[in-house]
């Protein structure tokens, strides 16, 4: 599905079924063949935090929901910054449609989680590591 006016005609029922709760979106998103949820989740149609929650089933603080929900879903393959812990940024990005947390200095990356683990893998190595 690479017509643009089709993928966002997708979307916008995709919204109607699930009535835009988070949960029934990923649901539904499940259901679309790789190729078409792959071109969503890498799309303008979605935002950061719909990624989000699609690979991690999570609901993560009001702030970083709120970054997330700022950016669009194209963004993640530069990464987002989604939390600050001291010198620390936390981002979020896609690589080769896999999810990837890592956590970075500014200078280098001090660790990098991927796939629908990252998300609970971060929080464990940021209580115990920072």
């Amino acid at each position: 599905m690479a017509d643009y006016a089709e993928l966002a005609e997708l979307a916008e029922r995709l919204f109607e079924m699930s009535g835009d709760d988070d949960e029934q979106l990923a649901e539904v998103l499940d259901t679309l063949d790789g190729e078409t949820r792959g071109a969503l989740l890498a799309s303008d149609l979605l935002n950061a935090y719909q990624v989000f929650y699609y690979y991690f089933r999570e609901t993560p603080d009001e702030l970083t929901m709120e970054r997330l929900q700022l950016h669009a879903a194209s963004d993640l393959a530069r990464g987002v910054v989604i939390d600050e812990v001291d010198i620390y940024e936390v981002i979020f990005r896609m690589e080769g449609g896999d999810p990837v947390l890592l956590i970075t200095d500014g200078e280098k990356a001090l660790a990098q989680f991927r796939g629908p683990e990252a998300y609970e893998k971060i929080a464990l190595y940021m209580d115990e590591c920072l």
